[in-house]
């Protein structure tokens, strides 16, 4: 199987599978969205169907609810969970402070607040991921439905005094019509190059009216699973100001998930 993955797939496949080692029985556990956390609740399905490892999973968008009930995981509300033991997720950049820019996948609302939910945030990633600032990948920010070329007439307002580079805002589509995300909210995708101060402008853009989140993950962040597509795998923690360094055998890997 990681025979027939690209470079990129097999970094995300290891750090994925390396994640997926960190979860424990009984835990309950933060499923994130996206390509990388995809791998990653295919791990977890095969340790539940393999090991017997019981958890219980809480999704950050309905996509990847799906997916993890398709691979025998027992999934339930935020609600029903109240707290969460470990959310793993992937993220569209990170930078040295591991500080993020997510939603690219479009869950940024739900990924937010299953990730502040939680005892601890492993992000996971490919290299490409990091970044020296932050900005370069589009920001994304969820805006209401109503009147939402107001709202990006006022953040437009904003960034011209903000510490970016770039102020092109474009409103995300899903083919001929506007992207919906799973609360029903609209998507404006900043273009911004470079931002200078990620933790002022996440709070000056939740002041606008009309905005009920912004992808930057400040401070949320624990750990970051780096991995490459020798199989190596790279993990920095944050609290701990440790980085430590293993391999993942790809050939051991190689029929693992053949029937998808």
């Amino acid at each position: 199987m990681t025979g027939d993955l690209s470079p990129i797939d097999k970094a995300k496949f290891v750090a994925a599978k390396r994640a997926a080692g960190m979860v424990e029985d009984g835990m309950r556990v933060g499923l994130g969205t996206g390509s990388t956390a995809a791998w990653l609740v295919r791990h977890l399905g095969d340790r539940v169907r393999d090991e017997g490892l019981r958890i219980k999973g809480v999704p950050t968008s309905a996509r990847t609810g799906q997916l993890a009930r398709d691979l025998g995981i027992e999934v339930i509300t935020l609600d029903e969970a109240g707290t969460l033991n470990i959310t793993i997720d992937g993220a569209d950049e990170f930078d040295g402070d591991l500080n993020l820019i997510k939603g690219g996948g479009g869950a940024l609302l739900r990924e937010k607040i299953v990730a502040a939910a939680s005892e601890e945030v492993v992000i996971i990633a490919d290299a490409a991921k990091e970044v020296g600032t932050l900005g370069a990948f589009p920001l994304p920010i969820e805006v209401v439905p109503f009147g939402w070329t107001t709202t990006q007439m006022l953040v437009e307002e904003l960034l011209v005094s903000a510490d970016v580079m770039g102020r092109r805002i474009t409103l995300r589509m899903n083919g001929g019509k506007p992207f919906v995300t799973d609360e029903g909210n609209h998507i404006l995708d900043l273009h911004l190059s470079r931002i200078g101060n990620a933790r002022q402008l996440a709070m000056a853009l939740n002041q606008m009216p009309g905005v009920v989140e912004n992808g930057l993950f400040v401070d949320l962040c624990d750990k970051v699973i780096i991995g490459y597509s020798d199989g190596r795998v790279e993990t920095r923690d944050i609290n701990e100001g440790t980085v430590s360094e293993d391999r993942i055998d790809l050939a051991e890997s190689e029929n693992l998930f053949s029937d998808i």
